[in-house]
């Protein structure tokens, strides 16, 4: 799945923001979100796919973290919105 596509869900959004805070078990995730766990696994699995978190096991833990490597393709598509828009101001301060 492509990272932006994963980004169009708002609890995928809001996982990504508790985990920039810290790693965490699923378990523990699932506590902070009034969906089932399987819920979470599930929108963990679509983020992991697209390349915005890893997993480590610990024990019997799965426990996720940020990919930051995984947010490249996202950046860059946003920068290529302010290149124009850098341009069209740059157009505008010459005029």
């Amino acid at each position: 799945m492509n990272a932006l596509d994963a980004l169009g869900n708002p609890v995928r959004r809001e996982i990504l923001t508790e985990l920039r805070r810290s790693p965490m078990a699923v378990g523990t995730l699932a506590q902070r979100f009034s969906v089932s766990r399987p819920a979470i696994s599930r929108h963990l699995r679509v983020l992991q796919d697209a390349g915005l978190v890893t997993t480590e096991e610990r024990g019997t833990q799965n426990v996720y973290a940020v990919r930051v490597q995984g947010f490249r393709a996202v950046r860059a598509y946003i920068d290529s919105f302010w290149d124009v828009a850098l341009s069209r101001l740059e157009a505008l301060a010459e005029e």
